[in-house]
């Protein structure tokens, strides 16, 4: 039951992920560029852990039991 779950959590990942370069790829590309040339791997750290965060705290909150 729990991997059900799981795989239906990474495949909303996989979709919304996939909205940007499916609608607009040359602005996701340029993105990615500018991500990639100008922000420190420290900074995209924070940015993911802060992620991490927000993601762990929503699955808090939306809990069912």
């Amino acid at each position: 039951m729990i991997w059900d779950d799981l795989f239906r959590a990474l495949a909303l990942v996989m979709i919304i992920e996939g909205l940007m370069p499916f609608l607009a790829p040359r602005r996701w590309r340029e993105m990615l560029l500018r991500i990639a040339s100008q922000i420190d791997e420290r900074s995209l750290r924070m940015f993911g852990a802060s992620m991490i965060g927000i993601g762990l705290l929503w699955l808090h909150l939306l809990r069912i039991d």
